[in-house]
C-alpha cells in the first residue's frame, strides 16, 4: 500500500516562527566566544555556501542578501549580485572581537544562506534520485515477507537490521553510507513511504559525503519502515531527533520565498473523500519528494500563493473526467499526458469538450515545471500524478500537500555545525592546545 503519515494530513504547529530569516539556533561549536580558529571556520563556511566575502572599510558585517532562492543556480545568484557580505579590512582584528559571534550567527541564520543550502539540497536530490531510478531492481511492493523486502538475500547482506517485526523498521548494521548503496545497487522492493524515505536520506548522504553522513548521524537516526514506525523511533525525519519542524502544507510561505525553497522538500497527493470511494487502495496516496522546480512553476506558485489554487484545479479536472467513457487501462494517462491522437480521435463531442478544457488547466506551468520524484515511476511532472489518480481512483478527487520537514532547520543546523567543526580540527593551532 502507498503509506502515508496520516500525522502529516493534520499536523500543524501554531506558534513556531517561519525558519527563513531568524536565527533559531547559533552554529554550536564548542569553543568560547573568543575562539579565533572557530569564528575563522564559519566565515569559511559562508564562503563555501556561497556568500562573496568582501572586506571593505566598515566596522561591522553588512549582508546584501539578494533573493538566491528565485535564482536557477548558486552561479546566477552570484552574477545577480546576490549573497554579498563585506567585513572589515583587519578581518583578523575584526573576528577577535566578541561581537563577530553575533554577527557571524546572524549571517548563518540569514534567510540568504538558507536558500544557498537549499540549492545545495537541491542539486544532492537530484544526484540521489538519479542513482535510485538507475537502480531497476529498486521496485514497489509485491509479495514479500515484510514491509521492506531485501530479496534474495538477507536484510543485514544489504547493510540493515530490523528493530520492529515483520519489516516494518530497519537501522543501518554498520554504516549509514553502506546502508543507503543497497538502494542504488541491491534488489529491493518497498511501497511509495519509504521510496520517500530513501530519497531523503540519500540526498542526505549525497549533500553530508560519506564520512560526515557517518559522522553526522547516528545510526539509529536513519530508520526505514512505515511512518507509524518512524514517528515512534529515533529518525532524523520524524522521530524523536527531528528538531525542529516546519509546516507549509498548501505550500504558501514556501512559494512566497521562491522556487529553490522546495528542494528536496517531502510531500504527497491524497485522495479527497473518504476510503469508501477508492478503487484502488494500494494507490490510496503517492509519496513524493521534490526534484525541481523551474522559472514558470516558482512564479505561478508564487501568484497563487501556493497549493489552494491548484488544488482547486485538482478537483475541476476530476469534475471534468466525470463524462469520459473509459476504454481501457491507463486512459487518462494515455489520452491526457500522452495525448494519444488514437484516442482522442475516438472522443465524443460532450468528451472533446471536456478534453480541451482539461488540456489548458494543464497546460499551467505548475503542472509542467513542478516536478517530483514518486517510487516506483522515477521523476515526472506533479501533472503526471494527478492524471495517473483519474484512473487509479476515479471515484475521489487528489489535493496536494507539503509534508513536515526539517530540512531548513535541524538538518541545517547539523550540516553547519559538522562543516565548522571539521575545519575546526584541521587548524594547527587548536591541535597545538
Amino acid at each position: 500500500m502507498s503509506g502515508i503519515d496520516r500525522g502529516e494530513m493534520t499536523m500543524r504547529l501554531p506558534g513556531i516562527v517561519f525558519f527563513l530569516g531568524i536565527a533559531l539556533f547559533a552554529v554550536p561549536v564548542r569553543s568560547d566566544a573568543a575562539d579565533l580558529p572557530r569564528r575563522e571556520c564559519q566565515l569559511a563556511f559562508l564562503e563555501e555556501l556561497g556568500w562573496q566575502i568582501e572586506p571593505a572599510a566598515f566596522d561591522a558585517v553588512r549582508r546584501h542578501a539578494g533573493h538566491p532562492c528565485e535564482r536557477a543556480s548558486l552561479n546566477e545568484a552570484r552574477a545577480a549580485g546576490d549573497l554579498r557580505l563585506r567585513v572589515p579590512l583587519d578581518t583578523d582584528d575584526w573576528l577577535s572581537r566578541p561581537s563577530s559571534a553575533a554577527e557571524l550567527d546572524a549571517a548563518v541564520w540569514d534567510q540568504a544562506s538558507v536558500c544557498a543550502f537549499a540549492i545545495r539540497i537541491g542539486d544532492a536530490m537530484r544526484r540521489a534520485t538519479d542513482k535510485l531510478i538507475a537502480n531497476r531492481q529498486f521496485k514497489f511492493s509485491a509479495i514479500q515477507t515484510g514491509w521492506i523486502g531485501f530479496g534474495a538475500g538477507s536484510a543485514a547482506d544489504a547493510g540493515w537490521e530490523p528493530i520492529f517485526d515483520w519489516g516494518r523498521g530497519f537501522v543501518p548494521v554498520r554504516s549509514n553510507t553502506e546502508a543507503m548503496t543497497a538502494f542504488y545497487r541491491r534488489p529491493v522492493r518497498a511501497e511509495c513511504g519509504v521510496g520517500r524515505q530513501v530519497a531523503q536520506y540519500a540526498a542526505l548522504a549525497e549533500l553530508f559525503g560519506p564520512e560526515a553522513f557517518d559522522r553526522a548521524f547516528e545510526r539509529d537516526e536513519i530508520v526505514i519502515g512505515t511512518f507509524n514506525k518512524l514517528n515512534r523511533s529515533r529518525s532524523v525525519l520524524l522521530g524523536s531527533t527531528r528538531g525542529v519542524m516546519f509546516a507549509d502544507g498548501f505550500a504558501k510561505k514556501t512559494s512566497a520565498l521562491g522556487r529553490q525553497a522546495f528542494n528536496g522538500v517531502p510531500g504527497f497527493l491524497v485522495h479527497v473523500f473518504d476510503l469508501g470511494t477508492l478503487n484502488d487502495l494500494n494507490n490510496q496516496a503517492q509519496n513524493l519528494v521534490v526534484y525541481d522546480v523551474d522559472e514558470g512553476a516558482g512564479r505561478a506558485l508564487e501568484a497563487h500563493g501556493g497549493f489552494v489554487h491548484y488544488n482547486r484545479i485538482n478537483r475541476r479536472l476530476w469534475e471534468l473526467s466525470e463524462p469520459f467513457q473509459v476504454r481501457g487501462l491507463k486512459w487518462f494517462e494515455r489520452l491526457l499526458w500522452a495525448r494519444d491522437a488514437r484516442l482522442l480521435a475516438r472522443l465524443t463531442p460532450r468528451e472533446r469538450k471536456a478534453f480541451d478544457l482539461m488540456r489548458v488547466l494543464l497546460d499551467d506551468p505548475f503542472y509542467r515545471g513542478f516536478r517530483v520524484y514518486g517510487h516506483p515511476h522515477g521523476v515526472k511532472p506533479i501533472g503526471y500524478f494527478v492524471i495517473r489518480m483519474l484512473d487509479r481512483n476515479p471515484r475521489t478527487p487528489y489535493r496536494l500537500e507539503l509534508a513536515l520537514h526539517n530540512l531548513h532547520t535541524e538538518i541545517y543546523r547539523r550540516y553547519a555545525r559538522d562543516r565548522v567543526e571539521a575545519c575546526a580540527a584541521d587548524d594547527p593551532r587548536l591541535e597545538a592546545r
